[in-house]
């Protein structure tokens, strides 16, 4: 039987090295790596630490507790609030009742020590009062489940002994430190506390012991669960699952018809899952009674909404819409239920989750990031809701809890101070060439205003190091790389596949790959000629068609950017096949962009001329026959177009990016069969 326990990974001989906030620190990220124990973005740590104060000189005990808005598994020293003991006891005894919680939050700003920036969380109270050294809240799957069914009193009592106690669910604030605090004062025997529907509080004298009493918890919850509960899992399956070819089609199919239905007020991007537990669920008998429930944990419902949307893998896009309609029309009435006379305005109505029997999870959110953590949200509740169902019955948050928490004039209050979305937040890029220099140039371009990104190339190994870079520096979940020859009807379908897959749809593709080729007319070899349009001619018809349906599929328009080449509009003497193939993208542009604009897809062209740095086309004979043609070395070259241009300027891959950004973005939405010279000014190839 496979083994559920979590080890145990603390390093005395390291922690041995470290401060007490640096021993919270290396606590916090053990326990944050295992979303077993805690979500993204879920949980709090924190430790009591005696410091120096800088006003007084005098010594005081300051909590250190992670700020808002932080995670524990990928967070640094910096991501916790620091606040005097002795002004948070002082906010405490002026608290009377409930209608003071937002003000006491206000207030916090109030006790903050060393003018640390890091704004504390609504939970800062709950570990300010316990009077231990060292607490830990986490959301493990296992404990919730108990704290998320029928009869989590007892249980509780019987799983932990006595040891851990139990409060009933409330919305986290001082009232609820208050109260957490209170009952670990009056029974110094506990260890730690089950929150109702909520997750886990565990406290000791050192960081090593905190972290060892937390695993020790979640593990005996977790073996306790497996010992008792019910098999099958979820009464069972109703539905038999498609196989995993079959499984990614559907998800290719409905991802792009989802998308394109919720994104009319906010650009979403997808992710997709059918992972073991997932499968064992949307196929299950208990689907149909579990789903409507919702999570029971806030951290699980803030990043899922109120509940999922059950799709059947086989729904036409009539059925579709149905679904979609009647979701958002529940999501109204349930606003218009629980709303106050100060409730922030109803936000997107549209669902989070999708589950689809038969195949697995899709989720949709404001970036890709956001989407998987979201799936891996509700992949926790799955697990709790297995755990729950199986021991007893499972409760979801009550409905009006839920609305209070999504509808929390402080959760607004912290919405409202994120920064505006960025000009292609939740936009997909599709970019061939991406290894090169004017592709990766364009990526890293998209990527800085929020895009996502599937970079094509030919070239592993290039690819490979610049889908790296870009995920250093941008994010893994913001950047693909997928091995494409253009030329290849086959390859072109798959890495549009594996797009649609990973993101859900694309609104944005740039034909860019290439090849030069420079002859006199009659040295040109019909081998040379066909490369030659294979790759610039034939290549950007693949793509651009294949792009094209996507876009058409989804119903939200979008913009596809094609690289020609002054070439494309002024010949040039030895080049005739490299010519006549940039015409050809040029004029196929215009004619996509005749067939497009009925649905809002627009189509430009960019014409760069002598880009030499960071391309590959030049890194090859080309810059050699250049520079024959143009009686210069090779090392001239640049000079020698810089010279050439109106301006007497080089052009670079950032600049063809910018031409390349400006089509692809709402900058340029009333434009289409239109192309932008990036040269430098040419004379001979303005346009005529």
């Amino acid at each position: 039987m496979t083994d559920i326990t979590l080890p145990n990974l603390w390093d005395a001989s390291k922690a041995a090295t470290m401060d007490e906030p640096g021993k919270l620190l290396y606590r916090s990220n053990l326990l944050g790596s295992d979303l077993r124990i805690t979500n993204f973005g879920g949980g709090n740590t924190s430790a009591k630490v005696k410091a120096r104060d800088p006003l007084t000189g005098e010594e005081v005990t300051v909590l250190w507790v992670k700020g808002s808005g932080g995670d524990i598994g990928s967070m640094k020293l910096d991501g916790f609030a620091t606040l005097y003991m002795d002004k948070l006891a002082q906010l405490r005894a002026q608290y009377r009742s409930l209608d003071q919680e937002d003000a006491m939050v206000d207030a916090l700003g109030h006790c903050i020590f060393n003018l640390n920036p890091r704004a504390p969380s609504i939970d800062t109270w709950l570990h300010g009062f316990v009077p231990k050294a060292h607490v830990d809240h986490v959301h493990s799957d296992a404990v919730i489940a108990i704290a998320a069914c029928a009869e989590q009193v007892r249980l509780t009592e019987e799983i932990f002994g006595g040891e851990i106690g139990y409060l009933p669910w409330q919305r986290p604030g001082i009232d609820l430190g208050i109260k957490l605090g209170e009952l670990a004062v009056s029974r110094p025997d506990l260890k730690g506390v089950v929150l109702g529907q909520h997750g886990l509080f565990t406290w000791a004298d050192t960081a090593e012991d905190c972290y060892a009493l937390t695993l020790e918890i979640i593990n005996k919850a977790a073996v306790w669960l497996r010992e008792h509960g019910k098999t099958p899992a979820f009464g069972g399956a109703i539905v038999e699952a498609l196989a995993p070819a079959e499984r990614a089609s559907v998800a290719r199919r409905l991802m792009p018809l989802i998308r394109g239905r919720i994104s009319k007020g906010e650009m979403k991007a997808g992710h997709f899952t059918d992972a073991a537990p997932v499968l064992e669920f949307v196929n299950s008998a208990a689907l149909a009674d579990l789903a409507p429930m919702g999570t029971s944990c806030p951290d699980h419902f803030l990043r899922t909404k109120i509940k999922p949307l059950v799709v059947p893998h086989d729904v036409d896009e009539a059925g579709l819409d149905a679904l979609l309609e009647g979701y958002r029309a529940d999501y109204a009435a349930y606003y218009e239920r629980c709303k106050h006379a100060n409730s922030p305005a109803m936000r997107d109505p549209n669902a989070v989750i999708y589950l689809v029997p038969g195949v697995g999870m899709i989720s949709f959110a404001k970036d890709k990031a956001t989407a998987r953590i979201s799936a891996e949200f509700y992949l926790n509740a799955i697990n709790v809701m297995r755990g729950a169902s199986g021991v007893s019955v499972y409760q979801g948050l009550p409905e009006q809890e839920a609305f209070d928490i999504e509808y929390w004039l402080l959760e607004e209050a912290k919405l409202q101070r994120m920064p505006k979305p960025k000009s292609l937040a939740g936009r997909v890029a599709f970019i061939t060439g991406g290894a090169g220099g004017i592709g990766s140039a364009t990526a890293d371009r998209l990527l800085r205003e929020g895009c996502n990104v599937v970079l094509a190339d030919i070239d592993q190994a290039s690819l490979d190091e610049v889908v790296a870079g870009f995920g250093k520096k941008y994010g893994r979940d913001s950047v693909r790389g997928v091995l494409m020859n253009v030329t290849s009807e086959a390859a072109v379908t798959q890495a549009f596949e594996a797009t649609v897959q990973a993101y859900g749809g694309v609104d944005i593709v740039v034909n860019n790959a290439g090849i030069t080729t420079a002859a006199p007319v009659e040295d040109t070899t019909l081998a040379m000629w066909n490369k030659t349009m294979d790759i610039l001619s034939t290549g950007y018809f693949l793509v651009g068609r294949e792009g094209y349906r996507i876009m058409k599929t989804q119903g939200i328009g979008g913009s596809m950017v094609f690289i020609s080449s002054k070439n494309g509009v002024a010949a040039s003497p030895g080049a005739s096949a490299y010519c006549t193939a940039k015409a050809a993208e040029i004029h196929l542009a215009r004619c996509m962009a005749l067939e497009g604009a009925p649905m809002g897809i627009r189509v430009n062209v960019v014409n760069p001329d002598a880009v030499l740095r960071g391309s590959k086309i030049w890194a090859g004979e080309w810059s050699q026959q250049r520079a024959a043609s143009n009686k210069i070395s090779v090392d001239q070259l640049e000079d020698h177009y810089r010279k050439r241009s109106l301006l007497q300027r080089s052009v670079f891959p950032e600049d063809i990016a910018e031409g390349v950004y400006f089509f692809a973005s709402d900058l340029s939405n009333k434009s289409t069969g239109n192309f932008l010279n990036v040269d430098a000014g040419n004379a001979v190839s303005f346009t005529r």
